[in-house]
């Protein structure tokens, strides 16, 4: 009787087991990571486009024929090199209209001086004054003269003499005035003459300055990129020729989307990478945060310059390249994967296993990778927390767990 006993209460037992595994394996199967400890790199990842720190854009200053042209991209050229000639026949035809208008006014102008100089005019006058004083002399003789005659006292012939002396004396005098008149309106013309020689001295300056325009030079050195004229062409004053820069350091405008713009602080680390070299990876900081939001296709942005030393000249302008901004380091963070926190009105919070069945557990986060996000508050190391999957969950649920390989 008490083997039979103990045969059932065996078999009981057994059934029990049997249907609790059977129950178990019954479960919902769900995927679950385990929070751990780790040094956790916040990064902001973006793009942005290349240009040299400091490049100068070397434009046509007049219009015509690219007649030469010596700059290619890639190329490097010295500061003051002439990298392409420009030809318009009207600037060769001004140079010697304005040469032949200046010739024409020097020759004018020396003509005046050989005909009578400013300085004449002093000995005119010091002429002038010497003759009045003989002509009053004479007039005083005569009258002398005069009047001795008619006591008998002097003779005809003597008053003749003395009234030719006073006429010759009126002469004079008619004669410097004559020539001081002459002179006088010559200083007029002579100065006329040296104002048209001025004149024509600037205008062929001016010709030969725009003469100067033909031949365009660089006004720094470096190297040539983005080069537009082409040999033959025709270019209007403004049209870029090419770009002149300096390639041992660039700078890259880093575009980032608005919402994410309050992350980044100057001086964060930035890596930049470019598809174009698998492997390679250029290291520099932020150097300015922008100061308007723009349009970038259907997003927008704010610039964030960012500067890069450029060894071996690898990356050139225009390069379209990869930017991973460092905004936060957290050491020794407990981690989770980013898509295990939940969030609703009361707040973040993750589903942790607890025995076979779900809870739920309200944490605070702090920085975040792009797959990972830092627990600051209500999860411990190696707590089990639930993955979305595609069974629903809710707190009480029993599961089955399934763990992400670490």
């Amino acid at each position: 009787m008490k083997k039979a006993v103990w045969a059932l209460l065996l078999l009981a037992v057994a059934g029990a087991i049997v249907w609790g595994v059977l129950r178990k394996s019954d479960l919902p199967r769900v995927n679950f990571a385990k929070a751990k400890r780790e040094r956790l790199v916040s990064t902001l990842p973006t793009n942005g486009k290349v240009e040299p720190v400091q490049w100068q854009a070397v434009r046509a200053e007049i219009s015509g024929i690219v007649t030469r042209l010596t700059a290619e991209s890639g190329q490097e050229i010295a500061a003051g090199a002439v990298i392409a000639a420009i030809s318009d026949p009207t600037v060769q035809g001004d140079i010697e209209a304005a040469q032949a208008k200046l010739d024409e006014a020097r020759a004018n102008l020396t003509g005046l001086q050989a005909g009578g100089r400013p300085t004449d005019l002093a000995e005119i006058d010091n002429s002038l004054n010497r003759a009045r004083f003989d002509l009053e002399q004479a007039r005083s003789t005569l009258a002398s003269l005069e009047r001795l005659k008619a006591k008998q006292a002097a003779t005809q012939q003597e008053v003749d003499a003395a009234h030719q002396k006073v006429q010759q004396s009126e002469l004079e005098i008619a004669g410097l005035a004559k020539r001081r008149e002459s002179l006088a309106a010559t200083v007029p013309s002579l100065s006329a003459a040296k104002a048209r020689v001025q004149d024509a001295e600037a205008a062929l300056s001016q010709a030969r300055s725009r003469g100067a325009l033909l031949e365009v030079r660089t006004p720094i050195a470096g190297i040539a990129y983005g080069c537009e004229a082409r040999r033959g062409s025709y270019v209007n004053a403004g049209d870029l020729i090419c770009n002149i820069g300096r390639m041992d350091e660039l700078r890259v405008r880093v575009f980032v989307d608005e919402p994410e713009l309050g992350r980044v602080e100057v001086g964060e680390l930035v890596t930049i990478t470019w598809d174009a070299l698998p492997g390679r990876h250029w290291e520099g900081r932020v150097e300015r945060k922008p100061s308007a939001i723009q349009s970038l296709g259907s997003r927008q942005v704010g610039e964030v310059l960012v500067s890069i030393p450029n060894e071996g000249r690898v990356l050139v302008p225009g390069t379209n390249v990869n930017a991973d901004i460092r905004t936060a380091v957290a050491e020794n963070a407990i981690v989770v994967p980013k898509e295990a926190l939940r969030h609703d009105p009361q707040g973040d919070f993750v589903y942790v296993l607890k025995g076979d069945a779900i809870e739920r557990c309200a944490v605070k986060k702090g920085v975040s990778s792009i797959t990972q996000t830092q627990i600051t508050e209500g999860l411990n190391e190696n707590d089990s927390v639930a993955l979305p999957g595609d069974v629903a969950i809710k707190p009480g649920d029993r599961v089955t767990p399934v763990f992400r390989p670490r």
